[in-house]
């Protein structure tokens, strides 16, 4: 399984097999799913920072998109290209909050597992995304459902950079083996019904158009940015 031609297709495919040379502080996620929510919670800051984010939310929001995008790509990947993909088993999948893509995951295991919808399931939305949520849930008030909205928004983008990548080097049969598996993934009742129709366009919102100076996201649900002065409205679901 050749992870570097995985790495090509986007930094977010990207995973360290060694350990980084940055100096970070790298631990495993299996640490954070059980109660280890430091990282975690100064990750949401620095992130609601940046953004000028006027909930907490909403930075929690955008940081789990990213982490999201991260879990599936460095499955998807793989599996879609190779047939096989990195177990990801969280005590051997490390994290440092503090830096960005490839640098930021950190994989220490060696055991690969077959590209079936059932495996990706089982090792990034289970494994992965269920106790994230959870750790996210207990770093403040955030929906269930904007939460997978995140994680199907996530997975289909990995899909559109797969898609583009494959057929940038003429490899068709990498962009069907990814459709058939994010199509599995997405029926299931977590993840049905978080993003719709042909171009895969999500059905509710991550709130970053709250940030100041934010447009929409390419796959946004919202045709045109809300007006101002929702702070007075009921918060979105």
């Amino acid at each position: 399984m050749d992870l570097v031609e995985s790495g090509s297709v986007g930094g977010f495919f990207a995973l360290r097999t060694s350990p980084p040379e940055t100096g970070g502080a790298h631990r495993p996620l299996a640490r954070l799913y059980a109660g280890d929510d430091g990282p975690l919670h100064a990750r949401v800051d620095r992130v609601a920072a940046r953004l000028g984010a006027p909930e907490r939310r909403v930075g929690a929001s955008v940081a789990h998109l990213g982490l999201a995008a991260r879990l599936w790509s460095t499955a998807l990947g793989p599996a879609a290209l190779h047939g096989r993909f990195p177990a990801l088993d969280p005590a051997e999948l490390h994290w440092d909050g503090a830096l960005t893509s490839p640098d930021d995951l950190w994989w220490a295991g060696s055991d690969t597992r077959p590209a079936s919808v059932d495996a990706i399931r089982a090792a990034v939305q289970e494994a992965h995304l269920v106790p994230l949520h959870a750790a996210l849930r207990r770093d403040g008030h955030i929906s269930p459902r904007l939460l997978w909205g995140n994680a199907g928004s996530a997975l289909a983008g990995a899909l559109r950079e797969l898609t583009r990548w494959a057929h940038a080097h003429g490899r068709p049969e990498v962009a069907a083996r990814a459709a058939r598996l994010v199509s599995g993934l997405l029926d299931h009742p977590d993840l049905a019904g978080t993003v719709r129709g042909p171009r895969l366009r999500r059905a509710s919102c991550c709130l970053y158009y709250r940030c100041p100076g934010a447009g929409l996201c390419g796959d946004c649900v919202f045709d045109h940015a809300p007006r101002t002065g929702l702070e007075g409205r009921p918060p979105a679901p």
